[in-house]
């Protein structure tokens, strides 16, 4: 596989180069080349079944690296999961993907007993009296083999296991190092936990290019002091994660070019990138480019990228999520199947070789959402979205088209149009539930600064200025104020925990 060539001969021609850094170590392209190879030759050792995965446990150590490496070194894939993840959902995990190992490198015991699988600590197989030879290069993954399986959630309840292949991977990025301004060496930021896919987009093509990652953890994240100390010492050149992340870092006014100064790009997946953070953005950081990017975990992180220039901004409300690369095909279907016109609204579907084989062991899940066309995979997104001027525009999830007293709207459209009142920093809707009937909808609110004493009265005049602009119904029956909005550990915002906050 191209990708692990690459980072193979990173490890010979620049050894001493940091591959990866966290908090309290780092570890460079020769170390992590040379553990990840004791770590194969020990899985090698234990016969695991072919093409069985190997779930990998810990937060942002460069151990989590070594073992991704290790395991697809030796011919299996590897799934991440992160400390956050509850044990409940890693037991749903580990019997669903029926794999027979953990690698803990989390250096704290797991209090769990998996049906299957062993646990195993990464200082075991370090210190195990293991022959280290070279990992032939026919054991490696390769082609169609999974390369790692990430666990998204499922409509269910029951997480699912969604299969990238080494081709998948090698798509994305090629496509990441061919379109984007990240090749030479760079230094790239990694919020994104490795469980949620996001963090691919910094954590391969960084590799792939002979670049290091700085790794952001979520005390940081906890601890603006201490994250945004860690900031100005990081020599970040390439910013990757989801607006939210970067929407909390731009409330503190010293985020900006000052902080840092080498910073070129930024790329932004797994939301909507609303037009004041962008704005914001190319203001505090005039030397740096801004990317919107757009994709499901099912196609490999992304497949669709527009630059935000200022002339975008000036041309459209909401901000396009780009074109497909080149080797992808975008179809949007209305409800019959049959193609949209320009600017009409249709579900879109993503054909071409980033796409999934599916999800692990889940073939009835499998059958309804991926297909082949025209012999390549394709995949229907459950997104809505339309085409203008030849670049994509998203539309919120088909499911997030409501029906509340018999009128149908999308939750999107009303956060746009809250999002944009002078008196608002970001917002979210949540619908609450009675009887599994919307009964109403909540605002969640970040205030920007207002001369009034009350609350009512502060919700008055934002409802005011929505009345001018959407129709009553679709105007929220309730509104709740907050300093910030709450995130997942993945970084999107956590409108599970603001519905439970309105129900308390």
């Amino acid at each position: 596989m191209k990708l692990l060539h690459s980072i193979h001969d990173f490890s010979i021609s620049h050894p001493d180069t940091p591959a990866f850094i966290s908090p309290n170590r780092e570890i460079n392209y020769k170390e992590l080349w040379q553990q990840s190879e004791h770590v194969a030759n020990w899985i090698l050792t234990k016969r695991l079944p072919k093409d069985s995965a190997i779930m990998v446990y810990g937060h942002m150590e460069p151990e989590m690296i070594v073992s991704f490496l290790g395991c697809v070194k030796s011919g299996h894939p590897y799934i991440p999961i992160d400390t956050s993840i509850p044990l409940e959902r890693i037991d749903r995990i580990s019997k669903s993907s029926q794999s027979e190992l953990m690698i803990n490198v989390s250096g704290t015991p797991l209090e769990i007993n998996l049906p299957s699988a062993k646990i195993v600590e990464f200082n075991q197989i370090v210190s195990a009296n293991v022959e280290v030879d070279k990992v032939e290069a026919t054991n490696w993954v390769s082609e169609d083999d999974n390369f790692y399986i990430i666990y998204t959630s499922g409509s269910t309840g029951n997480p699912k296991g969604v299969q990238i292949s080494a081709n998948n991977l090698q798509s994305f990025v090629n496509w990441m190092t061919e379109d984007f301004p990240i090749n030479g060496q760079l230094c790239f930021l990694n919020q994104a936990p490795f469980s949620f896919d996001l963090s691919v987009m910094d954590l391969y093509p960084a590799l792939a290019t002979g670049g290091s990652i700085f790794a952001i953890t979520k005390e940081m994240i906890a601890r603006p002091k201490i994250l945004f100390e860690a900031l100005q010492k990081s020599k970040t050149q390439i910013w990757t994660s989801t607006p939210s992340f970067v929407q909390m870092c731009l409330m503190d006014p010293s985020f900006n070019d000052g902080l840092l100064p080498e910073l070129t790009c930024f790329l932004f997946c797994g939301e909507i990138l609303p037009v004041p953070i962008s704005r914001q953005l190319l203001e505090r950081f005039p030397n740096a480019k801004v990317f919107n990017t757009y994709g499901p975990t099912e196609a490999t992180v992304a497949v669709t990228s527009v630059e935000i220039t200022r002339d975008i901004l000036n041309q459209y409300q909401s901000l396009p999520v780009g074109s497909p690369k080149k080797d992808t095909k975008l179809l949007l279907l209305d409800e019959n199947g049959s193609e949209t016109a320009e600017e009409e609204k249709g579900e879109i579907i993503i054909v071409g070789p980033s796409v999934s084989k599916g999800y692990l062991g889940e073939s009835g899940l499998t059958e309804k959402v991926f297909f082949t066309r025209d012999g390549e995979m394709a995949y229907r997104t459950g997104d809505a979205g339309y085409m203008e001027n030849n670049l994509l525009f998203y539309k919120g999830r088909m499911d997030f088209q409501i029906k509340l007293h018999g009128y149908r709207m999308e939750l999107e459209e009303i956060e746009h149009h809250i999002s944009e009142s002078k008196y608002v920093k970001s917002a979210v809707i949540v619908p609450i539930y009675q009887n599994d009937k919307i009964e109403y909808l909540t605002a969640a609110i970040v205030p920007a600064k207002h001369e009034f004493e009350k609350e009512y009265q502060l919700t008055s005049a934002i409802k005011k200025e929505l009345g001018e602009k959407l129709p009553a119904y679709m105007i929220p029956r309730k509104f709740i104020y907050q300093e910030e909005l709450p995130m997942t550990p993945n970084g999107k915002i956590d409108r599970k925990h603001i519905k439970e906050k309105v129900l308390a």
